[in-house]
């Protein structure tokens, strides 16, 4: 089955940003168009600068990967032509989102302005415009590979039996195994425990006005083991990468000053700006997590344990004690029943799973009931403490995907097969009647698709 080929560049820049090759040709060598897609050329500098990308990546840049690249662009300018023509609109905020964050990614692997423009040859502001029509090109190709796919619609369940029936067991995934559980869950007094990591980093925070090192301080007690190591210090790195709190209390200090508390989803830092320059910045920090005390945990696993004991006497179901008892919003109203963030499904596999859920849950039966245990939620990198007890639903086994069973991870597949023969369609369909122009350099290519040859 064919992948849709979406442009190289695109990739490359949102990750390691590499050389363009295009100044060989400012230098006196000619460049020259290369193919002719409708009313979009491709130039011989474009291909070589996506060669030249995916060389310093280690990959290959023989004849092949030159023709394979080229059918990739070419693709996209079919796509590009025919939004043009249905004149499709871009979004210029998304284009400006997307250029900020692909500029802070060029800016934090190269280390700054200057060292970007001495890289590219270029400066800043025209990269920045030439990246800017690079995005709306792209916007336009999804947009027009989002409407081809949108009308593709989706497979009605007679058309998902059929495509089950007619496909080779070998060919559909091993659903692993699933489980379905509830939980009910006691948060720890928050407040109490923020309030104390607070007052240790005011302490340091003293300390270090007096005279004491941050970085001393920041390798003793900071909690963020990358940056511990180095004393605290983050590195020279673009604002957007940290948590909107962390980066606007930092930009706001001067170079050398301490800031205030400030709190993140991570826990509690504080910050001593080292060095700023422009969108970036270098600063060390101390981290504190939360500590919840013994206290804490007992009076948690009490209520707990009396909770389970009344659901095992029977004076009341685990779905009224969670509707009632639990602490978190996100089950709390479905009678403790756990789902997926993002699919909605309430069934998990293994790796979806907090380590600690598993633990207790890989050797319970189904309908049992787990003793209280410490866990933690989904909130932030590594999530905050949490206490609770779980309930066993339900155990799926791992099996080949079924219609019966997994009729939506069938319909997926093939809704996604019916979406990539509407790509497909639409390139042969636009290849008969769009004017294609190559060049006689490119004319030998084994492409993968046919009809780039006229």
């Amino acid at each position: 089955m064919r992948r849709i080929l979406t442009s190289a560049v695109a990739a490359f820049l949102l990750t390691v940003p590499l050389a363009l090759n295009a100044q060989r040709y400012e230098n006196g060598l000619a460049d020259k168009t290369i193919a002719l897609i409708g009313n979009e050329a491709i130039f011989l500098s474009q291909l070589e600068a996506e060669i030249q990308m995916m060389a310093a990546q280690g990959m290959g840049t023989d004849r092949n990967s030159r023709c394979t690249v080229l059918e990739s662009m070419m693709v996209n300018k079919l796509f590009l032509n025919q939004a043009r023509l249905d004149s499709l609109v871009v979004g210029e905020d998304n284009v400006e989102l997307d250029l900020q964050q692909r500029v802070s990614n060029v800016l934090t692997q190269l280390g700054g302005e200057k060292q970007a423009e001495e890289y590219f040859k270029k400066p800043l502001h025209k990269l920045k415009e030439e990246w800017r029509e690079m995005l709306r090109e792209q916007s336009l190709i999804q947009q027009m590979q989002q409407n081809v796919m949108r009308d593709a619609g989706s497979a009605t369940p007679a058309e998902v039996e059929k495509f089950y029936n007619e496909s080779d067991e070998s060919d559909l995934p091993i659903i692993s195994t699933q489980y379905k559980l509830s939980q009910i869950v006691l948060y720890p007094d928050q407040n109490k425990a923020k309030l104390a990591a607070k007052e240790r980093l005011l302490g340091f925070r003293e300390r270090i006005i007096k005279g004491e090192r941050f970085s001393t301080l920041a390798t003793l007690y900071s909690e963020d083991p990358g940056s511990a190591i180095k004393g605290g210090e983050l590195g020279l790195a673009s604002k957007n990468i940290f948590w909107p709190q962390f980066s606007d209390a930092a930009m706001s200090l001067k170079e050398g000053q301490i800031s205030q508390i400030v709190e993140t989803p991570d826990g509690m830092h504080l910050i001593q700006m080292i060095k700023k320059d422009g969108e970036m910045f270098n600063a060390r920090h101390i981290l504190l997590k939360p500590k919840y005390t013994s206290e804490d945990r007992v009076k948690a696993f009490q209520k707990l344990d009396s909770l389970r004991r009344n659901i095992l006497a029977d004076s009341i179901t685990f779905e009224l004690a969670a509707r009632l008892y639990s602490q978190d919003p996100k089950s709390v109203l479905s009678g403790g029943l756990m789902a997926d963030e993002n699919t909605g499904s309430t069934l998990f596999e293994k790796d979806l799973l907090k380590p600690a859920d598993y633990a207790v849950i890989k050797g319970m039966e189904v309908g049992e009931i787990s003793e209280p245990i410490e866990s933690a939620d989904n909130e932030g990198r590594s999530g905050n403490t949490i206490y609770k007890i779980l309930k066993l639903e339900k155990i799926v086994p791992s099996h080949p995907a079924t219609y019966k069973d997994d009729f939506v991870v069938i319909q997926n597949i093939a809704d996604n097969k019916r979406q990539q023969d509407a790509i497909d369609n639409f390139i042969k369909e636009k290849q008969g009647i769009t004017y294609i122009k190559l060049d006689d350099l490119f004319k030998q290519c084994n492409f993968e698709r046919e009809g780039w040859i006229k």
